[in-house]
């Protein structure tokens, strides 16, 4: 189920709990591209949005932990959206690599650092040892294509 709740900026944001598992991917996609219509954003921008949200929830499949993640989707300003997955894995933070070019796997926060404005995580929780991590990616919306 998704939810929606109203932001500041007057457009709702939207989130999701799903289990921590690859085809979760899916769901990620659907709902960065279902939030971004309904926000009138352009294709491409609402693509880049839906790739940016499902390399967060690659890395919290392969490096979370917990039985679910927390997908949100939430227009900070008129031309920003930011996409971001919760996992229950506090203590594994997000580090850049330089892959080796013959890997298979290990680019996602590459894609992340030059498809987003900018990206970060923080630590939440309710105590002072923090239970969970939200990574999040930021990217410009062009207002005068909407």
């Amino acid at each position: 189920m998704t939810e929606m709740r109203p932001r500041a900026t007057g457009h709702p944001g939207y989130g999701e709990t799903h289990p921590r598992v690859p085809h979760t991917a899916r769901a990620a996609r659907s709902l960065a591209r279902t939030a971004c219509a309904n926000w009138a954003i352009p294709k491409d921008t609402a693509e880049v949005a839906a790739l940016l949200l499902v390399e967060l929830v690659s890395n919290a499949v392969r490096h979370g932990q917990g039985p679910v993640v927390r997908l949100r989707v939430d227009r900070t300003a008129a031309d920003r959206v930011l996409v971001a997955v919760t996992d229950h894995a506090p203590h594994c933070v997000p580090e850049m690599q330089d892959p080796d070019p013959l890997a298979l796997s290990g680019r996602g926060l590459c894609i992340v650092e030059q498809m987003s404005e900018r990206w970060g995580y923080e630590l939440i929780g309710p105590t002072a040892q923090r239970s969970a991590k939200r990574v999040w990616a930021e990217i410009a919306v062009d207002v005068s294509a909407s």
